[in-house]
C-alpha cells in the first residue's frame, strides 16, 4: 500500500499559518513546536538582551534588539532565536520583509544571535550552527546553562558552558566559557560579563 508523504510547508506558508501564541520554527519544511521556555531560560535570554542593550546605548552603536524575529534560511527553513542583535542600517537598506513580517534574510543584517539550550540541544549545536554559519552570521552564542549538550561539544564531564562561535574566513571558530571566565565577544569587546553571571540570569 502506498502511503502519501506529508506535504512540506514553504516558509511563506509557515508565516501565514504561524499562530500568535506558542513558539514554532520551520525545519526543512516541517513545523517544529519549540519547548515552552522555563523561567530560568526566559530570565537568561532577557538578561542578555538587557546587557547587549546597555552596550549598544553606552557605545552609541547603530544596532537594535527586536522583541521577535524570524531568520529565513531557505524556502523551507526559519528560526526564531532567543536573542538577536541587528544592524539598523543593514536592516533598513536590505531587508524588504522586515517592516511587515519581522523577517531577516541576510547574515550581514545580524551582528549576534543567541540560543539558550533546552531539551532540543541537538538543534542548537547541529542544524542551527550550520545554518547560522552558512548565512554568514558573524557571532553565535549557545548558552547551555544546564550542561545538556553532547560531550563532543562541551567536553566531559558535562558542565554549564557558554559556547561563542565567531566567523573567521567563512567558518566558525569556537571558544568555551565556564564559571568566572570572562566572555570574549568580537561584537561587544568591552562586555564585562562572566559565564556564571549569564547562567544566573543576572
Amino acid at each position: 500500500m502506498t502511503q502519501a508523504l506529508p506535504k512540506l510547508m514553504t516558509f511563506d506558508e509557515f508565516l501565514e499559518w504561524k499562530p500568535e501564541n506558542g513558539r514554532y520554527e520551520l525545519h526543512k519544511g516541517v513545523i517544529v513546536e519549540m519547548p515552552n521556555p522555563t523561567g530560568k531560560h526566559s530570565a537568561i535570554a532577557g538578561f542578555q538582551a538587557i546587557e547587549f542593550g546597555f552596550e549598544i546605548r553606552r557605545l552609541q552603536l547603530p544596532y537594535f534588539i527586536p522583541k521577535e524575529c524570524t531568520i529565513k534560511f531557505s524556502d523551507n527553513t526559519g528560526y526564531d532565536p532567543d536573542a538577536i542583535v541587528l544592524d539598523k542600517q543593514a536592516v533598513e537598506t536590505n531587508e524588504s520583509r522586515w517592516e511587515k513580517e519581522s523577517v531577516i534574510t541576510r547574515g550581514d543584517s545580524v551582528k549576534l544571535v543567541v540560543e539558550v539550550v533546552s531539551t532540543n540541544w541537538r538543534d542548537d549545536y547541529g542544524y542551527k550552527m550550520i545554518d547560522y554559519e552558512a548565512l554568514g552570521i558573524p557571532e553565535y552564542w549557545i548558552v547551555d546553562y544546564l550542561g545538556l549538550g553532547g560531550s563532543r561539544y562541551i567536553g566531559s564531564p558535562k558542565q554549564p558552558t557558554l559556547s561563542v562561535y565567531q566567523l573567521v574566513d567563512g567558518e566558525y571558530q569556537i571558544k568555551l566559557f565556564r564559571g568566572d571566565k570572562m566572555i570574549e565577544s568580537s561584537v561587544f569587546p568591552d562586555l564585562n560579563l562572566t559565564a556564571v553571571q549569564i547562567f544566573d540570569g543576572g
